[in-house]
């Protein structure tokens, strides 16, 4: 039977052209059942290891301690001048910041292998050519080449006794070996989230922007 416009009614079957059924968005069945497999792949990946909550909760405590040590803030963008950011993306906007970052936790100068390594930033990841998971951990002395690490103790006390330093140079070694000095690297106390001057350090940071080969 044929109604309006000539269109046949009833069940008729497709013809041989006809498209596959496809979603308002243009995707046939099947690729929609893998982008959902991709999505709940992507769900389920895990964060980044700058991101995550231990990461970012440290992120906090290493710009919250930088402002509390030198009445500046440690980052130029808007989650840094804030103190109500989002954490998440303070602790990216560190991550990808182009000063160096580092911190380290704090045990003894003076035993064993003494401090290691809690975070680093790309900027220090990348200038001391090392990924993530082979920098946080590392002793921190072993940044600094032999000759150099009795000279790097000693300012790491003095800024342990006085909470804080600037205007710091010296010596260092990258994963190869090559040496490049620093200057006017910041040293600071690290402290929980709050920054009060009463709180229990937990560590020390270290930022500084300027750097060269020799």
């Amino acid at each position: 039977m044929w109604g309006v416009g000539g269109e046949r009614e009833g069940n008729s079957p497709p013809s041989r052209d006809r498209k596959p059924c496809t979603t308002h968005t243009g995707a046939t069945p099947e690729k929609s059942a893998r982008n959902d497999a991709s999505f709940q792949r992507c769900r389920t990946m895990p964060d980044a290891p700058w991101l995550t909550p231990a990461a970012i909760a440290l992120a906090q405590g290493i710009v919250h301690s930088h402002r509390g040590a030198f009445a500046m803030a440690l980052l130029a963008g808007p989650a840094g001048r804030g103190s109500t950011a989002d954490p998440r993306l303070l602790a990216q906007e560190l991550f990808a910041a182009d000063t160096v970052v580092l911190a380290h936790d704090g045990a003894p100068l003076d035993q064993g292998e003494g401090p290691r390594l809690i975070y680093a930033n790309r900027a220090a990841l990348t200038l001391w050519r090392r990924p993530w998971a082979a920098m946080v951990g590392l002793p921190s002395s072993l940044t600094a080449e032999p000759e150099q690490r009795a000279s790097r103790q000693q300012a790491l006390a003095s800024a342990r006794v006085q909470q804080a330093i600037t205007s710091y140079s010296g010596i260092r070694i990258d994963s190869t070996g090559r040496r490049f000095a620093i200057t006017g690297a910041r040293i600071w106390t690290l402290r929980d989230r709050d920054s009060h001057p009463d709180s229990h350090p937990c560590g020390q940071a270290a930022a500084f922007s300027s750097w060269w080969w020799l």
